[in-house]
């Protein structure tokens, strides 16, 4: 399934860029300012999933020590030519190994349903284990998607998601849910997706 994730994306990179910039109903901008304004000056970041590195890489590298990770070769490469001032490495967020209190803050845009299901437990454990005291998560979860495979912009995508209630369930063993709330845009079909604000204690 990552494999055809990693493929999917590889193929897709500025295609999505540019899909995405059309959506005008996207709240992802409105949610990293929330997010940003509760950063220090400064603060660690970690992106999961950080595609091209636009809109938000570019936005949170203004102000922060920002890492983006993902799983596609050609999208970290498109990130390192958008967003100098910031590194971006490929890797697998499912596989990544931080010390315990490494970042003030992990985001995830659009990117954790690209994980199986079964994964996504032990994942929201690493991200809290990653987080300083105080620190803060912020992403937009699915919606109970089960895990699939199907055609989306012209190729082979996989998607898993828990549904809302499983989400919450599973960040409030580990963090304090400090935003939550479902919001539909358009794409330009209606989709629906779970934004989470959370804190670690």
């Amino acid at each position: 399934m990552k494999h055809i994730v990693e493929n999917g994306y590889d193929v897709i990179a500025q295609r999505y860029v540019d899909w995405s910039a059309q959506i005008t109903d996207d709240p992802r901008l409105r949610y990293l300012a929330e997010f940003d304004e509760r950063l220090p000056d400064g603060a660690k970041v970690l992106e999961l999933g950080c595609g091209a590195g636009v809109p938000c890489g570019r936005k949170l590298a203004e102000r922060h020590d920002l890492l983006g990770v993902d799983l596609s070769r050609s999208q970290v490469e498109l990130a390192r030519a958008n967003v100098p001032g910031a590194r971006f490495e490929k890797a697998d967020m499912t596989a990544l190994d931080f010390a315990e209190g490494t970042f003030d803050g992990i985001a995830a845009f659009y990117s954790i349903l690209h994980v199986p299901r079964a994964e996504q437990p032990a994942l929201l454990a690493n991200i809290a284990r990653w987080l300083k005291p105080g620190g803060l998560f912020l992403a937009s979860l699915g919606v109970g998607t089960p895990d699939v495979t199907t055609t989306w912009l012209g190729v082979e995508m996989f998607f898993g998601s828990n549904p809302p209630e499983k989400n919450r369930e599973l960040l409030a063993e580990h963090l304090e849910i400090v935003v939550d709330d479902l919001v539909t845009m358009h794409e330009p079909g209606p989709a629906t997706f779970h934004w989470v604000l959370a804190r670690k204690s």
